[in-house]
């Protein structure tokens, strides 16, 4: 068992740094808002601190699940950064996606000082946060790798390193761009079906069992067809890793055509006031548009 910090306590940082303490590491966490770190130490074994350095000193492992670069770079560097915290040897474990730029430079940072640095962004939503079950991609020294796997096995269903630092984000980009096509075709054959007066979830019964079925449809084409969109993440936190993807695509060269129409399609359910629903609301753009 090691003494784990786990930094931000959002949807899906709040049960990941559960699962550590259940699995009976020390844990202490930090979060922007306090009061949610003391509704956390309310709930499990635990203790929280008033910055990320305090919470990351004398830690073997710094966890961290933010909201984006900046957010990453204020709880990692600076006077009360939990990099100040670290001693040589530790490391720090990112679960936020964030771009593969603001990884490198902190895996360099985080060098300099003797810490360890893995970039490991996750996918499965507050479902699998909860249940333990999450895919985590990740990049890094393979030695520093091998050191954290074991701690993320506490809320992880699959944990891979992919290669050197900033794979893992990378991976993540193409997690993201895989689910914005399948989101939008998802929304466009449900409300195909819908307006040619097929029963939605008859037809799902069906095809869900072919070469048409996939982790969405199973998942979400119930709540999609119930006009319910309150059940993980978010379209503004979508569109941010859209951005990022299709940044990133720039620069290496890599078209995304269609990762660039529904990431505006996503800018059109924000604008209906949707930022806030989960990513299976396009098709409520499709309703709007009929």
């Amino acid at each position: 068992m090691a003494k784990v910090a786990f930094l931000g306590l959002g949807v899906m940082g709040y049960p990941m740094a559960g699962h550590l303490a259940a699995a009976g590491h020390e844990v202490v966490v930090y979060n922007r808002t306090t009061a949610k770190a003391e509704a956390w130490t309310g709930e499990h074994s635990g203790s929280h601190a008033a910055t990320p350095r305090e919470a990351a000193e004398g830690c073997d492992f710094v966890m961290a699940c933010v909201g984006n670069d900046d957010d990453l770079r204020s709880v990692c560097l600076g006077e009360d950064g939990a990099f100040a915290g670290m001693g040589s040897g530790a490391i720090f474990v990112d679960h936020t996606t964030v771009s593969a730029a603001v990884t490198r430079e902190l895996y360099a940072a985080a060098k300099e000082i003797g810490v360890g640095f893995v970039d490991a962004p996750v996918s499965g939503g507050q479902a699998g946060a909860e249940n333990g079950q999450l895919g985590i991609m990740c990049g890094g020294d393979e030695d520093i790798y091998a050191r954290a796997e074991p701690v993320m096995a506490a809320y992880a269903k699959v944990c891979k390193r992919l290669g050197e630092s900033a794979s893992g984000q990378l991976t993540k980009m193409v997690n993201q761009i895989c689910i914005a096509g399948l989101m939008q075709g998802l929304s466009e054959a449900l409300n195909f079906a819908d307006k040619a007066g097929l029963d939605g979830k008859a037809v799902v019964e069906v095809i869900s069992a072919g070469a048409a079925g996939s982790w969405q449809m199973s998942n979400r084409y119930e709540t999609m067809i119930d006009d319910e969109f309150d059940l993980g993440f978010a379209v503004d936190w979508m569109r941010k890793d859209l951005g990022i993807c299709l940044k990133t695509g720039d620069e290496i060269g890599a078209p995304m055509p269609v990762t660039a129409l529904v990431d505006q399609f996503y800018k059109d359910v924000q604008a209906m006031g949707g930022g806030r629903w989960d990513t299976s609301s396009l098709i409520k753009r499709l309703r709007a548009l009929s």
